[in-house]
């Protein structure tokens, strides 16, 4: 069960509860008895950031933090504190956390967001050695929040949990099929519409790209459009989001070449996953914005019939493909996916997918890479909302000069660049099948950690959802 946000301004005595504090207010803290207050010192004069007191009927955190350069920083600052916190809170085995803002400031929400996204696991599978996280509940006791402030927050969060799940479920439980009964259940349970098209209706809508990089598979694709559409929407054209739906990536003909390169590669559908979580917030906060999804899912294999390099492929707007690679295989379902949005005359489109290795070389996993033709002022919003989730963009070049990189020498262009500007060859390509608003971001980088990284865990992180979220809900209101 994901962990449950609560609002409460009230904190019985037997609650544990964790007080946010500045450095600069730690001498002047009336919560504390004189020998608390005595021992908290010696603890910060030893550089603690956290510290626990046992009241014996009530464990009470001290949660000091210093400002930052500026308000993102100071709440990046927060979320980290959650991850520290959330180690104390699985030692002293605490289902429940009350969180009290001694600092007047709007602070506790980002602790909770850093304690409740490190708390997440995925121990779906595991029949023995589990050890499930004690904690259950985060209460925010904050007079200047809301019921509503809270709820909203824990269905951004759930939806970031619901994302993390999708990418984190093994291929051998999830084909494009059954992706895409996950979701008609999960516009189910939030809200929106889910319409799926088979393959057939896939050859007749004649999505080149898809189809073909299907050929190998023993299973079908899928073609997913979820819908939100609220009475009240206040945009007259939809905003459109495509998500790169690889449910694995063998590399087909062009097989993988590194090595345990393919031990994850169930990732290769993080994208599709978070235009998923995307939507359920969306749902779930009943934000008056009408927003589309459209998710091409296949797996990507060597089978009998894959097929090879050399091919010419037509795709859904009638351009020709050369395929150099079969490994650069989500630009060409994303391609199909991106013309066909252009029956809904959107308003802006953006996608997601874990689209390039170059990406993840160039920033590694401190950042999104981003590419657009929508103009300044959507990249400055976009960027601004980055920042507030700590989903810092990278914003790389579209410029002319690039297209180069993929001129075919028998068809209109190639599926793959050379061996400079990888990412930005990618974006080219994706950029042809477009004749709107676009954002493009490539979160290869991001999507999927081998490492822990704080509260964003290890594996799966649920990247750009809260990002795309934070951006689409500013324009609803």
């Amino acid at each position: 069960m994901p962990t449950q946000l609560k609002y409460n301004t009230s904190v019985g005595k037997n609650t544990d509860v964790a007080l946010i504090v500045r450095a600069d207010q730690t001498d002047s803290l009336t919560e504390l008895t004189p020998d608390e207050a005595a021992y908290l010192k010696r603890q910060l004069e030893a550089e603690a950031k956290i510290v626990s007191m046992n009241r014996y009927t009530q464990r009470v955190y001290v949660v000091v933090y210093n400002e930052g350069k500026t308000q993102h920083a100071t709440r990046e600052t927060l979320r980290q504190a959650g991850y520290a916190l959330l180690k104390q809170l699985k030692a002293d085995k605490v289902e429940e956390i009350a969180i009290q803002d001694l600092t007047k400031s709007d602070a506790s929400p980002y602790l909770a967001e850093g304690l409740y996204l490190s708390n997440y696991q995925f121990q779906k599978y595991k029949t023995r050695n589990s050890k499930p996280s004690p904690l259950q509940t985060i209460v925010l006791t904050d007079e200047n929040l809301s019921e509503f402030d809270v709820m909203e927050l824990q269905n951004v969060l759930d939806a970031v949990t619901i994302t993390r799940d999708l990418v984190n479920e093994p291929n051998s439980h999830q084909s494009a099929t059954q992706f895409s009964e996950q979701l008609v259940e999960l516009g189910k349970e939030a809200g929106f519409t889910t319409q799926v098209f088979d393959e057939l209706q896939i050859q007749s809508l004649k999505m080149g790209g898809l189809l073909a990089v299907n050929q190998g598979s023993e299973e079908p694709p899928t073609f997913n459009i979820l819908e939100w559409k609220p009475e009240g929407a206040t945009n007259t054209k939809p905003y459109v989001l495509v998500g790169k739906g690889v449910v694995y990536d063998t590399g087909g003909l062009s097989l993988k070449p590194t090595p345990q390169s393919m031990d994850f590669m169930k990732s290769d559908m993080a994208g599709a996953a978070a235009v998923s979580g995307v939507m359920y917030a969306l749902a779930k906060n009943n934000v008056q914005l009408h927003v589309i999804a459209l998710i091409p899912a296949t797996d990507n294999r060597p089978g009998g019939k894959a097929y090879s390099p050399g091919d010419v492929l037509t795709m859904h707007n009638g351009m020709t493909v050369e395929v150099l690679n079969t490994d650069a295989e989500g630009r060409l379902i994303l391609a199909d996916a991106l013309s066909f949005a252009q029956k809904y005359k959107p308003e802006l489109v953006i996608d997601m997918a874990t689209l390039t290795g170059a990406a993840a070389r160039a920033i590694g996993k401190e950042g999104l890479v981003a590419m657009s033709n929508a103009g300044d002022e959507v990249m400055t919003a976009l960027k601004k909302a980055g920042e507030a989730e700590h989903e810092r963009i990278v914003e790389f070049p579209l410029w002319d000069e690039y297209k180069k990189h993929i001129e075919s020498d028998i068809a209109d262009i190639k599926n793959l660049g050379g061996a400079e500007a990888g990412a930005i060859s990618a974006g080219v390509f994706l950029e042809y099948f477009t004749d709107y608003p676009w954002v493009h971001f490539d979160i290869a980088g991001t999507a999927y950690l081998l490492g822990e990284d704080s509260y964003r865990g290890k594996l799966a992180t649920g990247s750009g959802v809260r990002l795309v979220y934070n951006y689409l809900s500013s324009l609803a209101n």
